[in-house]
């Protein structure tokens, strides 16, 4: 009795579920309408607020992270968006025609692709009928389908790429400008450890950012479009149930999918970053290859070099392995899976009677035209879905080189107004020492050169000077004097803008009114002339009524006129840094100064390379010329062109007072003189014992 109690229930259960369905079903049939409206409503209501809750996380301020991981996320949005600024700087900018003629593209292909799986199932029943004339025809005009066809994919590859020189070339110029304005490229190079490959951002960061955004952009687009028009078409062929049913399923599928993507634009980044690390170690094997040479340091060079690059590929063969499981699951779901999801969504209107829908032709013929139109819909719209995940893995890589550039971009504005990323020494533990780092001096244009209470400290926060108090008029020239690492050349890197003003105050002209000499000179990329001219351009030397005649006459003070003729006329060019012996740069080094007769110049050790005879050739032209000197050497040669001394005492001291250089060079004579017999003393000690033991 238990057992058929039981079964009763069963079946009474089972009869009320079947008249529960059958209710459900007779009034969704009644209201079909009205149900799939409130469904579209109710999906475009939540895309709606869903976009509006990421444009408000998108407005929040972003909590400053001290581990920065590169994720698609809400910073990744804000800093593309800072880029897409860039790249894309209004309605009327090149790039934005160019994207919509892109667009525009992209829309008629799509079209052509309904078109074509419509002619395809034609084709396919004129195949299956029998049909010969319909089956011709319909070649013939698939043949002709194609030109527009084959002329829109030709014209997306080039529109992608057009747009993609498009955004590097304003980011590049961007970037040009930024990083080339106000000593930023110097600043983050040597007072800042943020960017250690800087060449790295610019040239190769800046191209693959470029190239990603304008692929994302074609690879996103063209499947969001294809899935609204193929998804539509679909829903007058299979209902709109079977539409939403297979949606539902890729969108939960490709939930899971995303769960356990792994975070490749974090990968990408590092890659980056080890791909610069590797070139830059090459660029200073390049720099330093007579040192490393004469060191013998091949071998560890070697080493070095090795190491990095084990540590990249390391890196490169871990993102392949990572990359195998994820795709083994995103070919099973979106090539398999959704597949056969497909072909049963194909097969609605052959085995059910779904209300609604267009009566197709029941005939084998009319049933395959509807199976191939609706298969090839399908399939092109799972392509599209598909397409949009493996899109998710190319946003993760953009994200990788979004966050690169954006750091670039980031540090020159941080530079910019002062604020520095950089590893101290450990002198800044002191107090004070600390205190003075943390500090703000002023910077005050005047027509003279002035330091009052500076303090001069290296990009490494050792304090060199603690407080520095001189300063140079028209008419004055300074000589600087000291130990290694005392703090001469650290002057000249403050005066020139190069370091920041820690405290105190520095007055001083414009950058015209100073012009600085090193050692080893620069020597720019292009013709004779320019390396005179320099950082003048030819238009810049017509303005001043400058002629080339002018020029020699500049050259034959330096006696170096003949090299005009050598080196094939003002207008050759060459690699002028190995063309030129060093004498050669020095001397024109020092043309250059004369062609631009500044107020001021600073020496540093600058004529080394060359004969006495033309040293004082050289200082006394520019004497004549008015140009006050502040010169680094310890040639006593020199003391006779300068009226003033800053001496360092390697210590943190110094001394500001007169020079005179007869006075200085009597004494230095005596000093010598002095060193010398002090040298005798020991002899003339071990000989008195020799005498005394006799």
């Amino acid at each position: 009795m238990p057992n058929v109690f039981s079964k009763l229930v069963i079946q009474d259960r089972i009869i009320s579920a079947l008249s529960l369905v059958k209710n459900v079903v007779g009034h969704y049939a009644k209201h079909r309408t009205t149900i799939q409206r409130s469904i579209l409503f109710i999906l475009i209501l939540r895309s709606v607020l869903s976009i509006r809750q990421f444009i408000k996380a998108l407005k929040k301020k972003s909590p400053k992270k001290d581990n920065k991981k590169v994720e698609v996320d809400v910073i990744f949005f804000k800093q593309l968006y800072k880029l897409l600024q860039i790249v894309m700087p209004g309605l009327r900018s090149k790039e934005f025609w160019l994207l919509i003629i892109h667009s525009g593209f992209l829309i008629f292909r799509t079209v052509l692709s309904v078109y074509i799986a419509a002619l395809d199932g034609r084709i396919v029943s004129a195949l299956v009928r029998g049909q010969v004339r319909e089956f011709i025809l319909g070649i013939a005009w698939w043949m002709t389908v194609a030109i527009p066809a084959t002329y829109t994919n030709s014209m997306l590859s080039y529109m992608q790429n057009k747009l993609s020189i498009q955004f590097r070339t304003r980011l590049t110029t961007h970037i040009h400008q930024k990083y080339l304005t106000d000593m930023t490229f110097y600043a983050v190079g040597n007072l800042d450890d943020r960017i250690k490959n800087a060449d790295q951002c610019i040239t190769v960061d800046t191209m693959k950012f470029s190239n990603s955004l304008a692929e994302l952009y074609s690879n996103l687009a063209k499947p969001v479009l294809d899935i609204f028009i193929y998804n539509y078409q679909l829903t007058r062929s299979v209902g709109f149930e079977g539409v939403f049913l297979g949606t539902s399923i890729i969108h939960i599928s490709s939930l899971i999918m995303r769960r356990y993507t792994p975070s490749f634009g974090k990968r990408v980044a590092e890659e980056q970053r080890l791909e610069g690390e590797f070139r830059f170690r090459h660029s200073r094997l390049i720099e330093n290859a007579e040192e490393i040479s004469l060191l013998n340091g091949q071998e560890i060079e070697k080493a070095e070099l090795d190491k990095s690059y084990h540590a990249l590929i390391r890196h490169v063969n871990k993102i392949f392995r990572i990359r195998i499981p994820h795709g083994m699951m995103e070919d099973f779901v979106i090539k398999y899976f959704w597949g056969a999801c497909g072909l049963l969504l194909c097969s609605v209107p052959v085995f059910f009677k779904v209300p609604g829908l267009k009566v197709t032709d029941a005939s084998v013929g009319g049933r395959t035209e509807s199976f191939v139109t609706n298969r090839r819909l399908l399939l092109s719209s799972s392509d599209a879905a598909g397409r949009i995940m493996y899109a998710y893995k190319e946003v993760t890589e953009l994200a990788g080189y979004t966050s690169r550039v954006n750091d670039l971009l980031q540090v020159f504005e941080d530079v910019k107004v002062g604020r520095y990323q950089k590893n101290l020494v450990s002198s800044v533990s002191i107090e004070s020492n600390a205190k003075t780092l943390e500090g703000r001096g002023k910077i005050v244009q005047s027509e003279n050169i002035e330091f009052e209470n500076v303090p001069i400290v290296s990009p490494n926060g050792d304090i060199l000077v603690p407080k520095l108090t001189f300063h140079v008029k028209p008419g004055m020239h300074l000589l600087i004097v000291g130990p290694n690492g005392c703090g001469k050349s650290s002057l000249f890197r403050i005066l020139g803008g190069l370091w920041p003003v820690y405290g105190g105050t520095v007055h001083k002209p414009s950058h015209k009114d100073i012009f600085y000499i090193p050692q080893r000179p620069y020597l720019s990329m292009g013709t004779l002339r320019d390396q005179i001219l320099y950082p003048d351009t030819i238009e810049d030397m017509k303005k001043k009524n400058v002629t080339d005649e002018n020029l020699l006459d500049i050259l034959k003070v330096v006696q170096i006129e003949h090299i005009v003729e050598r080196e094939g006329g003002w207008d050759s060019e060459k690699e002028w840094f190995i063309s030129l012996s060093g004498g050669d740069k020095q001397r024109i080094a020092m043309a250059r100064l004369f062609y631009h007769a500044p107020r001021y110049t600073i020496l540093d050790e600058c004529t080394s390379a060359v004969s006495m005879d033309i040293e004082k050739i050289m200082y006394t032209h520019a004497t004549a010329l008015g140009i006050s000197l502040l010169t680094v050497s310890h040639r006593p040669s020199l003391w006779k062109y300068h009226n003033f001394i800053l001496q360092y005492d390697g210590q943190g001291g110094y001394v500001f007072t007169k020079l005179d250089a007869e006075k200085r060079l009597a004494l230095q004579e005596e000093k010598t003189m002095i060193e010398q017999k002090l040298q005798e003393v020991p002899k003339l000690q071990a000989r008195i014992q020799e005498l005394l033991e006799k």
